[in-house]
């Protein structure tokens, strides 16, 4: 069992940056892959980006590609997800995720523990 406690979402204008963290807690850090999803208002879960177990390895969505950086301290358990030139589509509720056993990193149906989620609301 994993748990997850995302924190840093909030208001922020367009072109600002904030960044989101996931601590997590329950098993070997290392033993799991990492993943942050969004879910706008009305829509599904989209796949963000996702980090091997090693941190080695980054997977982006092509929407956030450049503008996003996923990391993680595995001597801190956090993943972080550092979000730069946001934009109003942004907007949306983050989770954070976690997966024992992976293969693409962008399904959400790989990953085995969720957090609660963290707001993020980007203005005009």
């Amino acid at each position: 069992q994993v748990q997850l406690v995302e924190s840093g979402g909030g208001l922020v204008q367009a072109g600002g940056s904030l960044r989101l963290s996931c601590a997590a807690s329950g098993r070997t850090f290392t033993d799991y892959a990492m993943g942050w999803f969004r879910q706008a208002p009305g829509k599904e879960h989209k796949f963000v980006a996702a980090i091997s177990r090693s941190g080695s390895n980054t997977y982006y969505a092509d929407s956030v590609k450049g503008r996003f950086t996923i990391s993680r301290d595995n001597a801190e358990n956090t993943v972080y997800l550092q979000m730069n030139s946001l934009k109003p589509e942004d907007t949306a509720v983050y989770y954070c995720a976690a997966a024992l056993h992976i293969n693409g990193y962008r399904d959400e149906y790989e990953y085995d523990y969720w957090g609660q989620g963290t707001r993020v609301t980007v203005s005009s």
